[in-house]
């Protein structure tokens, strides 16, 4: 009798374990269209679905920051961020800082990492990095190596920009 009450129990922890317990790993993004990302991260952020950044994560990916909750991110030891300007092609195809773009970005961080970002200068067409001791003082971090020997959850690596249409958002590299 205790076996199956025991059986029952471990079955129905499994069970439960379902779609809340996802992940989705973010890693060798290098970013693309900001309204592909918001597109994509809004999905991401309505299913409830945890995100490890364990890797690059550049540019309009770093949208992910303000998309999804907090709690819902965490960052391995190889997680790196880069920000900078959003820009457009120029009339002339050279690209050009898009202010508008840059303050939309800017404004959909959290508010630890604007005060990063403009302790270091702003938003500009050059990329900054953060890594290391400063992101993991500011997300808490992934226990890859926990999760690999509990019961492992769901994954799933988000599509590519190119393998996602939409109509909105600037360009952003």
């Amino acid at each position: 009798m205790k076996f199956l009450t025991g059986l029952l129990a471990a079955v129905l922890l499994i069970a439960g374990m379902g779609a809340s317990h996802a992940v989705v790993r973010i890693a060798d993004d290098r970013g693309g269209r900001i309204g592909t990302y918001v597109d994509r991260y809004q999905d991401l952020r309505q299913s409830g679905e945890t995100v490890i950044i364990d890797g690059l994560c550049a540019s309009a990916c770093t949208i992910v920051l303000g998309a999804i909750p907090h709690d819902r991110i965490c960052v391995t030891s190889s997680a790196t961020l880069g920000f900078h300007a959003a820009w457009d092609f120029g009339a002339n195809g050279r690209a050009i800082t898009n202010p508008e773009a840059t303050q939309m970005l800017y404004a959909m961080y959290p508010s630890q990492v604007k005060r990063w970002i403009a302790q270091r200068g702003g938003l500009t067409p050059h990329m900054l990095f953060l890594r290391g001791k400063q992101l993991q003082a500011m997300y808490k971090p992934c226990y890859m190596d926990a999760q690999a020997s509990a019961i492992r959850p769901a994954r799933r690596t988000l599509p590519q920009p190119e393998q996602v249409e939409s109509a909105r958002g600037q360009l952003l590299h």
